[in-house]
């Protein structure tokens, strides 16, 4: 398996650290040789928070064919908003890309979410990366903004706490006014709030969908 990490890189630490626990927990692991392999490609691009150009679009197309170059089975992507562009990046390369949109709208279903908050980039929320039947509730425009910079700080490592209140905050409020839960749609937001109550991480989402694919690879 191939991950294209670094977007940011403590997400991606976190998806790989989940990911082993969740290997560990099934029980198969008898021997350190009975580990996948698993190519991390972090890698250092440009944030997703503004406008996206073709020209911000490169590091990813080139990280992608790096992971392909090793002969990878499948591809996952530790970040949301790039999977506005799954369908683009697929054609450059030959292992097929784990659709995230795919596992979370599953996730949704599962979990019976009629009303779920949406947090993530201004590009995923407003872009409806996640437009499921109109079941997800946007931030106004002032959290949108809010959260955006919290992500920016956040990745830096600037007053992470104070990203983390903010956040929590926003995320309280629309609890408070009725939402069922937080989407988490942002790998960032799903290490700063990861484990709380009531929130969705698409970190979890994404481990969830390695983990069938290890069970039965034909899954798309």
């Amino acid at each position: 398996m191939g991950v294209l990490g670094g977007i940011g890189p403590e997400a991606t630490a976190l998806f790989y650290r989940k990911l082993i626990l969740r290997l560990q927990k099934r029980g198969t692991i008898r021997s350190n040789g009975d580990y996948p392999q698993i190519i991390i490609n972090s890698i250092p691009a440009p944030e997703l928070v503004g406008e996206i150009s073709d020209e911000h679009l490169k590091p990813f197309v080139r990280g992608l064919k790096e992971l392909d170059s090793f002969g990878v089975d499948f591809i996952v992507m530790a970040c949301n908003t790039i999977h506005l562009f799954h369908g683009k990046l697929q054609k450059e390369v030959r292992a097929p890309i784990l659709d995230l949109r795919v596992a979370v709208n599953k996730s949704l279903e599962r979990r019976g979410v009629r009303n779920a908050l949406i947090i993530g980039t201004p590009n995923t929320v407003k872009r409806k990366l996640y437009g499921f039947g109109g079941r997800l509730i946007e931030p106004d425009a002032e959290e949108t903004e809010r959260l955006a910079q919290a992500i920016l700080n956040f990745n830096r490592g600037v007053d992470k706490e104070a990203q983390v209140e903010i956040t929590r905050t926003i995320c309280r409020r629309h609890l408070d006014n009725g939402a069922e839960a937080v989407l988490l749609a942002c790998t960032e937001f799903a290490v700063m709030l990861d484990g709380e109550p009531q929130t969705i991480s698409t970190i979890d989402v994404l481990v969830d969908a390695v983990m069938e694919k290890f069970v039965s690879p034909t899954n798309a």
